[in-house]
């Protein structure tokens, strides 16, 4: 699961997708329940960006982020979003988003400790990454607060990204259900934020590892060499 990313910048977002949007956004690094931009679909069948909390927000929750601090909704398993209480209603209502990223930050514990890795792609353009979202009124303040989650599916066994994530020493190789976020290429935005639950979960896979940026890899694969 992804728990920092960082906001592609708006003018590079805009070429990469060949499209412009009224709200105006900075490039920040964002962490759990912090404020990230998310694009979903607009009036008219067009697309529109919004600023939102990254993390759901439970239907009928008394606040923007739970009690716990170990519990985290900013990102959401796509094989139990259609059951799972804090996003059920908006996978139903069909309302799915993309997040903009130049990279996000997964860890490596290969060596023995952790190693951060930037994920970034390996044509310098941004990711578009799956996301569901939702509305919810403050009921202290009536403020409506946009929020979204990023949507993870399983890559055992994928050559970068099963790499990273502490793995669990009791599971084999073939069972840890590492997860990865999943990037909707702009011709496929249409399928995604306007077509049926089937069409959309299609599009939920890792990217291949061509599509990566693969500097922390081998930055890593070093440290290991040396440590031999």
């Amino acid at each position: 699961m992804c728990n920092l990313y960082n906001v592609s910048p708006k003018e590079e977002f805009e070429r990469y997708v060949r499209k412009q949007f009224r709200l105006g956004w900075e490039p920040r690094t964002v962490g759990p329940f912090q404020h990230g931009i998310f694009i979903r679909a607009g009036e008219g069948g067009g697309v529109e960006a919004a600023d939102g909390q990254w993390g759901m927000i439970a239907p009928r929750s008394k606040a923007r982020r739970p009690d716990s601090r170990a519990i985290l909704t900013n990102n959401a398993r796509i094989e139990s979003i259609a059951e799972r209480f804090t996003y059920r209603d908006s996978w139903k209502a069909g309302r799915r988003c993309l997040i903009p990223a130049i990279w996000y930050q997964e860890p490596n514990w290969e060596t023995g400790k952790n190693i951060w890795w930037r994920l970034q792609r390996a044509d310098g353009a941004p990711w578009a990454l799956a996301g569901i979202w939702s509305e919810w009124t403050d009921p202290a303040t009536g403020e409506i607060v946009p929020n979204f989650s990023m949507i993870t599916c399983n890559c055992d066994g994928h050559p970068l990204l099963g790499r990273l994530h502490k793995p669990d020493p009791k599971l084999p190789d073939d069972a840890q259900d590492k997860r990865a976020v999943a990037h909707i290429a702009p011709e496929h935005w249409e399928q995604w934020l306007h077509g049926s639950a089937d069409e959309a979960v299609a599009l939920i896979r890792p990217q291949p590892i061509e599509a990566f940026d693969l500097a922390d890899a081998q930055r890593t694969d070093q440290a290991i060499a040396e440590m031999r």
